[in-house]
């Protein structure tokens, strides 16, 4: 038995090393961000947008994508509270309720704040596109 363990350990061991040299980049600029300004300049969403031109809407995108970000570490925290409270809970029904109860309330949140971010934006769109021309 440990004989085998020991054989798929090494060869587990030397794939890895196979695939850890083939993922070796080459690096051709000094400045990583040349290509991405390459990049940009290719697609024509980003030409002729100043940030003044669009300073509020550019302000309140970052602060909902801030929001949604600890939205996100929010629901992924409960997840895991929720999931640590199931698995301690040694047969507890109370305490087993009381996890599901979490992990249903989080996936309900979640897809709250999912949805009042795509009506917002659906609405905004919609005004934009409708008054704003």
């Amino acid at each position: 038995m440990t004989k085998k363990i020991i054989i798929s350990s090494l060869f587990v061991f030397c794939f890895s090393l196979i695939l850890a040299f083939g993922a070796q980049a080459q690096v051709t600029t000094s400045d990583p961000l040349t290509g991405l300004d390459q990049t940009a300049g290719a697609v024509t969403a980003f030409q002729g947008q100043t940030p003044e031109k669009n300073f509020i809407q550019s302000k309140a995108g970052d602060i909902i994508g801030i929001v949604l970000s600890f939205v996100g570490v929010l629901f992924l925290l409960m997840m895991i509270m929720a999931g640590i409270m199931w698995m301690t809970a040694q047969g507890n029904d109370q305490r087993v309720t009381k996890a599901k109860d979490l992990l249903v309330n989080s996936i309900i949140g979640i897809v709250i704040v999912f949805a009042a971010y795509a009506i917002t934006t659906f609405i905004g769109n919609f005004v934009t596109n409708q008054f704003i021309k």
